[in-house]
């Protein structure tokens, strides 16, 4: 299946939103997209034609994406239907929520259009076999396809959140040289809501730990003390 061949819903209350993520969606070549302002709209929309995806959001007016979700799964919908959840609240504790009732991801607004991109890239050839040229970036024991958003270590496949995603894309495109915590942090939360510099330290430790063999004696992902990060010259 291509991506012109994906129809793709988007269900969020806030129409200029949607609006904004329909333009990314077909710069980048979907052109069959779908919307709905609300979870009655949303439900109308999956009863009448066939979608391929859904982004979810998780705070409607007339409901919650979590519930309805969950709704849909009784009635057989999921798993077959893929969804990535949306939401305003980067708390852990609905993130693993929302991937514990099943969802194939979750990504916190605001977001960079890329990392939108590669998450629904990600999904969509977990779950459609998806054709896009691919390159895999080898670090030791660890194969990592940003297009893909996963990584291939020792024979398992780890999928690699939004966040982290992102923090590898800008590390390697800047490898081999020190990327500040600061501009590391306004990649990764635009609109300053990162809060404290831990944030990108927790980011950071899961990356490793999902990348490097011995996270707390990291080979690619080295910390600069006072400056940043940097990842090591493949």
């Amino acid at each position: 299946m291509e991506k012109k061949d994906c129809k793709i819903l988007i269900i969020d209350d806030e129409t200029e939103l949607s609006k904004v993520l329909g333009d990314i969606l077909k710069s980048d070549g979907y052109t069959d997209i779908e919307y709905a302002d609300n979870l009655k709209e949303g439900r109308e929309k999956i009863d009448s034609t066939q979608i391929h995806l859904i982004l979810l959001d998780v705070m409607l007016g007339d409901g919650n994406g979590f519930d309805f979700y969950e709704e849909l799964k009784r009635v057989g919908i999921f798993p077959k239907l893929p969804v990535i959840f949306l939401s305003a609240r980067d708390e852990d504790e609905d993130r693993l929520h929302g991937l514990g009732l099943g969802a194939d991801d979750y990504i916190t607004k605001p977001f960079l259009p890329k990392e939108l991109l590669l998450r629904i890239g990600a999904v969509l050839r977990r779950c459609y076999s998806l054709d896009e040229n691919t390159s895999d970036i080898v670090l030791g024991e660890s194969r990592v396809s940003i297009e893909g958003g996963i990584v291939k270590k020792n024979g398992d496949v780890i999928t690699l959140t939004a966040k982290e995603l992102a923090l590898f894309s800008i590390l390697y495109r800047n490898r081999g040289r020190i990327v500040t915590t600061d501009i590391l942090c306004e990649e990764l939360w635009p609109d300053g809501s990162f809060g404290l510099e831990n944030s990108l330290i927790v980011h950071m430790r899961h990356l490793r730990e999902k990348i490097e063999k011995d996270p707390s004696k990291p080979i690619f992902l080295k910390t600069v003390r006072g400056l940043g990060y940097k990842m090591e010259k493949i």
